[in-house]
């Protein structure tokens, strides 16, 4: 199995089938805004395109990119997308763990408390158009995360 569109809208329905039916697995329809962010998510009618370049984008560099730093990139652009009403940050952090998982990496748990750092290089990414912000500060976390692991390994 692999990344994919109806795999990210079964995620997606999975999560919210319960409590927001409504929404659950569903594209939205409708202008979003993201309290107390400087980032405007796309409009509705710039989702579909938006995701059908951001799987192409990843079909043709999931085996070229080093796979922290993919999941990394995947999760910003996808989020950045911001294809549902709800739960954008917790479907694009289950890719960015897909991925890692995918290749043999270990997952990575971004701790809802002290999220601040994670929502500022997201934010900073986002609004100046600079995927190397995000980027170096989830590669960071990551080796700060898995030095101890590392360093068992050898």
């Amino acid at each position: 199995m692999d990344l994919s569109y109806s795999l990210v809208l079964d995620w997606h329905y999975e999560l919210f089938h319960q409590t927001k039916s409504d929404i659950a697995g569903k594209i939205r329809t409708y202008q979003v805004g993201i309290s107390g962010s400087e980032f405007k998510p796309p409009l509705p009618v710039e989702i579909y395109p938006m995701l059908q370049d951001f799987f192409r984008w990843y079909s043709r560099n999931k085996n070229k990119i080093h796979p922290v730093e993919l999941s990394a990139l995947a999760h910003l652009k996808f989020v950045t997308i911001h294809p549902f009403s709800d739960g954008n940050g917790r479907i694009s952090r289950l890719i960015m763990n897909f991925i890692l998982s995918k290749k043999g990496y270990p997952m990575l748990d971004i701790k809802y408390e002290g999220r601040n750092r994670y929502y500022t290089a997201l934010e900073r990414s986002q609004v100046k158009k600079i995927d190397n912000t995000f980027v170096q500060w989830l590669m960071k976390r990551y080796v700060k995360e898995y030095d101890q692991y590392l360093e068992r390994l050898y």
